[in-house]
This record gives C-alpha cells, structure tokens and sequence, in this order.
C-alpha cells in the first residue's frame, strides 16, 4: 500500500502517518511513502520503509504551480499503474486531491483523510476545486477523519453534504518511551507543546499565566514555528523572560509530560490534538480550550480533564488555579487520564486501518 502526504518535515498529521506506516512495516505489510515535495524528515523511519519524493519545490510562481501540478498528477499515476498497490491513503487536502485524482484515473483503491478544520482547508479554495474535491471524495473507499467534528463541518459544503463514505479513528499514542528522573526544570512548572503558530493559541496561554502572577512555577512551552519572535516579545513586553521558556523541539517529551503541574491546550482550532493525549497518556493533568475540533471528543470535563470556553483567558486562568489548588480533583483527572493508553493504542487505531483497508 502507498501513503501519500506532502512532507514529514512534521506536524500531526505527519506523525499519525509515519507512526502507522511504521506499524504496518513492522508486521510486514508492504508499504511505501511518497512525498509530493522534497523535506527533511523528523521522524526516525525505518532504514527499509521506501520514501519516494515527487518533486523539490522551488517557486510559487502561477508557472511553477502548473507545471507542478501537471507533474504530480503524471508521475502518481505512473506509480500507481507500474506499482498497482492494493490501496492507497493520503493525508491532508492537497495530497488527497492529487492522490485520489490519479487514483481515480488508474482505478486504484484509495482512501483519503483530513485532518484539521476544513474552515482552513478547504473553505478558501474556489468553486471548482471544492467541485473536484468532493467528486474525488465521493469516489473514494472512505473518507477517514479523526474527530466527528471534522465530518460536521465538511458536510456544510455545498458537494459534500450528502457524502456517506465517513470514517471516524481517532490517533494513535505515539510510544515516546518511558521517562527518566533527571528534572528537565529547576522549579515546578506548567507545559505546553505544538506548533508556535496563531491557530495554537499560545499567546492566550502566556496572557493566562501572566495574570496569574505565580511566584514559584514556570511555563515551558515546546515547539518551533513563525509565532517565535512574537511569542519572545510577548514575553519580554510582560517582563516574564525568567518565567516563560520557549524551549524549542524536545526529543523528551516524556520527561516534561511526567514532570509538569499540568499540560494546557490553548488552542484556537485543531484536527484531533497528539499532544493533548500524548499528556494523558502519561497521567498529565490537562486543560484544554473547547476549541473546534477534538478536545471535547477527547475530555469529559472534570473527569480526564478540563474543557474551558474557547477564547476565555479569564477562565483558561479560573482552570489552571483550579488544578494548582484542588488536588482531589488533580488526582482524579491524572487517573481518568490515563485511560486513553487502551482506547488510543497503536493496536486498537492500527486495526481499525486495516478493516478499512482491506475491506471488500
């Protein structure tokens, strides 16, 4: 089989693919990767998991983006009548647009699957993609996505409303091993993890924990992305340089999960967010804002964690006091949080794969 995504520079998706590409290698399911542009890949494959990458991307020109995509759609297709896969899954609009679109022309089984807000996705492209896309949608064995909310949404266009063809499998944990001893912070402290973006919301979180105040606890957060140099003077205008850390990417999430007072999800918007479960996984309280989509399909609030309003600093700070001073409820919501090993393994998401996959 052949999973098709732009890159694995990183991000969510690219995590749950690699992650079940990996699985499925490992028990001996052929599998290949093919990349539609050229980008380092973050995540350790396997030496033997073929990767083919289409093209190394070097203009946005109107040109550029013709002949690219004239080139795309040519050499999947040559893939996939040379190759003849038993299915083919692709991840994330663009990729499915092409992917299911040489796929419908070879007549190759295929799956696609989207991963975040078609309010981004989709919602701004024109007619005729949108037009494209929903015939290709239509066309394929499933349309895989990892929140119901996901599927909600995308049925508000016009073309896809009536499309029956929804899968829901959430993500998989991603086995970030065991954690060590070692204190990856001289104080105690608050964490957050993802991409430093708009769409992730850590300026709300930094507002949050400002007004709090706190003497003795820290906020880390975790990640690269375009929002740095905003974040850092954000920071620096609030005069917080010894209390708020942007620590960059970690090789040992484990450490700071297992470490933290809490976990928080600021968030304006996600797909299915893997931090916030990697956090349970490991008995991290979490906060989440109620954002679109995923949170609350993961967290019954005040059983496995807190939901507050979306775009609430007042009560993302309400939450976050709640947690530091209430340690029944803390305790409560570690334990409860911990169930998402068994719902969320890698068996259990991989399995639910492959009935699709290999469905009739």
């Amino acid at each position: 089989m052949f999973f098709v995504i732009n890159t694995l520079q990183g991000g969510g998706a690219e995590r749950v693919l690699s992650t079940l590409a990996i699985d499925f290698h490992s028990r001996k399911i052929p599998v290949k990767i093919i990349c539609l542009n050229y980008a380092e890949t973050v995540y350790k494959l396997p030496p033997d998991l073929e990767i083919t990458y289409l093209l190394k991307r070097s203009s946005n020109s109107k040109i550029s983006r013709i002949y690219y995509a004239c080139i795309t759609f040519l050499k999947l297709s040559y893939l996939f009548l040379n190759e003849k896969p038993e299915c083919v899954i692709s991840f994330m609009t663009t990729s499915n647009l092409w992917s299911g679109f040489s796929a419908m022309i070879t007549k190759t089984n295929f799956i696609v699957s989207e991963r975040t807000t078609p309010e981004h996705s989709i919602k701004t492209q024109n007619y005729l993609f949108k037009a494209v896309l929903s015939l290709i949608y239509r066309n394929a064995r499933a349309i895989v996505v990892p929140a119901k909310g996901i599927e909600s949404c995308l049925k508000m266009y016009s073309g896809f409303e009536k499309l029956s063809n929804f899968k829901i499998i959430h993500n998989p944990i991603t086995d970030l091993g065991n954690p060590s001893k070692l204190k990856v912070n001289n104080r105690k402290f608050i964490f957050g993890a993802g991409r430093l973006s708009h769409e992730k919301g850590f300026d709300r979180l930094i507002d949050a924990f400002a007004a709090l105040k706190l003497r003795n606890i820290d906020l880390l957060i975790a990640g690269e992305g375009q929002e740095y140099e905003v974040l850092k003077n954000k920071i620096q205008f609030l005069k917080l340089q010894k209390k708020v850390k942007l620590i960059g990417l970690k090789s040992n999430l484990q450490d700071y999960y297992a470490q933290a007072e809490m976990f928080v999800l600021p968030s304006r918007n996600e797909g299915y967010p893997n931090a916030l479960i990697e956090a349970m996984s490991f008995g991290c309280a979490c906060i989440a804002m109620d954002c679109e989509f995923g949170p609350s399909e993961i967290i019954r609030h005040q059983k496995n964690g807190l939901l507050v309003q979306n775009d609430n600093v007042k009560e993302l700070k309400s939450g976050i006091i709640k947690i530091l001073t209430d340690t029944v409820l803390k305790e409560r919501i570690a334990i409860n949080a911990k169930k998402i090993n068994k719902t969320n393994s890698l068996k259990s998401i991989s399995t639910q794969w492959q009935n699709i996959i290999f469905s009739n």
